[in-house]
């Protein structure tokens, strides 16, 4: 080895080892971990890990609507988070193992309940200590007249105001037996959304009530809309009573089409979480107008037009009259 090599050599390793030990302070130090949950309504933007959220409780809900309701109530109170993103099918749905990550770190979880979500108990059985609370209690459910779900209860109860009233109180009490602290704001908020649901539930009945009454139907591709009809006197024909793997069966489309015919109904919808080409099938042979989409089981991305439960309850009753009205 030449003279002075060796010293050379150590001076050499000395730095590839402080430049290794700066980068490994970097990655320690800088690297975060990718926040998993769901960017859907309901959703805080801050983490549970965060010194804005210590303390906080954190809410799950099953869908984005129920999200929706439950942020109106919890405020910047608690976290709230919806398990299903904007668009997803409920009915069916697979928890995905962020969900379950998700799940174990909830404080409370709130479901619809009336075998909307048939994936909840296998859901629930991997945290059996975390509380969850159905929001459909003390609803007077519709009963299912028809097909393989006949004689139990139609389970979208929320798209009515008055349901949506109880589904709020329901709420608010929920999250004041978990956080008594912050019951103030939650009493607070309950009230004042609970104020706005009245206010849009009026206008919406007084638009419905320049339809003609024997005018006012509504056809859709699931029957998520029985407790609104009953609301606000309308008449409700669909394809499918609640969604499954098998939809829009022959019979299905023929009996709607003939209803359709029958009755001169001049326009037809669907929903945006489903397939609408059975419902193009009815426009096609029966003459009436394929008229949109309504939302039920999922509010729109915050750019769309059904952002919140109230203007999803705006934006379907406005699409209605608008297709009924041949506009």
């Amino acid at each position: 080895m030449p003279p002075g090599a060796s010293g050379s050599h150590r001076t050499r390793q000395g730095l590839r080892s402080l430049i290794v030990g700066l980068l490994l302070l970097s990655a320690l130090t800088g690297c975060t971990v990718p926040d998993e949950r769901s960017s859907a309504p309901g959703s805080q933007s801050e983490s549970p890990g965060s010194s804005q959220a210590q303390g906080k409780k954190i809410i799950l809900t099953t869908f984005t609507v129920l999200g929706d309701m439950a942020q109106n109530v919890a405020g910047d109170r608690a976290i709230v988070e919806s398990i299903t993103k904007t668009g997803a099918e409920i009915h069916g749905y697979e928890p995905t193992p962020s969900d379950l990550r998700r799940g174990q770190g909830a404080n409370l979880i709130l479901d619809n309940g009336l075998n909307l979500e048939r994936w909840a108990d296998r859901f629930y059985n991997n945290f059996p200590k975390v509380p969850h609370i159905t929001l459909s209690e003390g609803v007077q459910s519709i009963t299912i007249a028809d097909d393989a779900y006949q004689g139990k209860p139609n389970p979208h109860a929320w798209m009515s105001p008055q349901n949506a009233l109880i589904y709020v109180e329901n709420i608010r009490k929920a999250l004041v037996a978990l956080d008594p602290e912050n019951a103030t704001t939650y009493n607070t908020n309950a009230a004042t959304y609970s104020q706005q649901i009245r206010a849009i539930d009026e206008k919406l009945k007084q638009a419905i009530s320049a339809i003609p009454p024997d005018k006012r139907y509504i056809v859709s591709c699931e029957g998520a809309f029985s407790y609104i009809a009953r609301d606000y006197g309308l008449k409700e024909v669909y394809l499918w009573p609640v969604n499954a793997e098998q939809q829009a069966t022959p019979k299905q489309v023929e009996r709607v089409i003939n209803t359709v015919k029958a009755n001169r109904i001049p326009a037809v919808f669907c929903e945006s979480t489903v397939s609408n080409e059975a419902q193009l099938q009815v426009a096609k042979e029966s003459g009436a107008k394929f008229a949109g989409v309504f939302y039920v089981d999922s509010l729109s991305p915050p750019e769309g037009p059904a952002s919140t439960y109230l203007k999803l309850l705006e934006y379907n009753v406005n699409t209605l009259i608008q297709g009924l009205q041949g506009q």
